[in-house]
């Protein structure tokens, strides 16, 4: 009898810990309280501007190695997922929402992913609903990166200067 209540709870536990990690923010139901008291262990952002508390952005970057004889255009996936319990209304005033800037190993900035583009003048607005994301899919020029050395891919949303996430991969000949 103990053995069947023991192996029911890991099953259920398992069960639970699988639907988890397939679902980005499930509702918190009896036994999730009752399995993790104190709620996520994920911190919600807080910023300056109180709009923008609850959002996070990301960078997404192919596997590392970047081999530079085989790549000329570095993509970079930006995502702005709202983790708050609130929507966030975003205002731009152009069409412009991201920038992407690409750093040497010195920091110099070498890339400007909106240097070669027009946006038009035209105020723009987003909102993003509680466990929703924005995903941009782009590309950048990689041809003033050396070889063997670290880079820096940087992220910003230039309406919203506190939005701003940098990561860090290495270039191979």
């Amino acid at each position: 009898m103990r053995r069947s209540v023991l192996c029911a709870t890991l099953f259920l536990v398992a069960a639970t810990s699988l639907i988890r990690a397939q679902t980005p923010a499930p509702k918190r139901n009896l036994l999730d309280r009752v399995l993790h008291p104190f709620g996520s262990s994920e911190k919600i952002p807080n910023y300056d501007n109180p709009k923008l508390n609850g959002l996070q952005l990301s960078i997404d970057l192919p596997d590392e190695p970047i081999k530079l004889a085989e790549v000329r255009q570095l993509p970079v996936t930006v995502r702005l997922t709202n983790v708050g319990k609130r929507a966030v209304e975003l205002s731009f005033p152009t069409e412009q929402r991201i920038e992407i800037l690409l750093h040497d190993s010195s920091g110099r900035i070498v890339t400007r992913w909106s240097e070669n583009r027009a946006f038009s003048s035209t105020p723009g607005m987003v909102l993003i609903n509680p466990d929703e994301h924005l995903e941009y899919a782009e590309t950048i020029a990689t041809r003033e990166l050396s070889p063997g050395r670290v880079f820096t891919v940087e992220v910003t949303m230039p309406a919203y200067p506190e939005l701003d996430v940098k990561r860090k991969a290495i270039a191979a000949p």
